[in-house]
């Protein structure tokens, strides 16, 4: 279901929540928040696989085939 809401108005129907489903609403954007940090944190972190630089199996493999030429 697609809605076309905007930003101010999904504003003002959040602080109109009674003050326990606000509370859980914000739990739940927290933890999401914090998944989505990590998440980038990780993609970041694993961003040096990528460079042929990093890459130490291949070196490894080169230098195997070098010894039994």
């Amino acid at each position: 279901m697609t809605s076309n809401i905007t930003a101010a108005e999904l504003k003002q129907i959040i602080f109109d929540l009674p003050l326990d489903d606000l509370i859980a609403l914000d739990a739940e954007i927290s933890e999401q928040i914090a998944s989505k940090a990590m998440m980038q944190l990780a993609e970041t972190g694993f961003q040096e696989w990528n460079e042929l630089e990093e890459d130490i199996y291949q070196f490894l493999g080169e230098k195997e085939f070098s010894r039994q030429s």
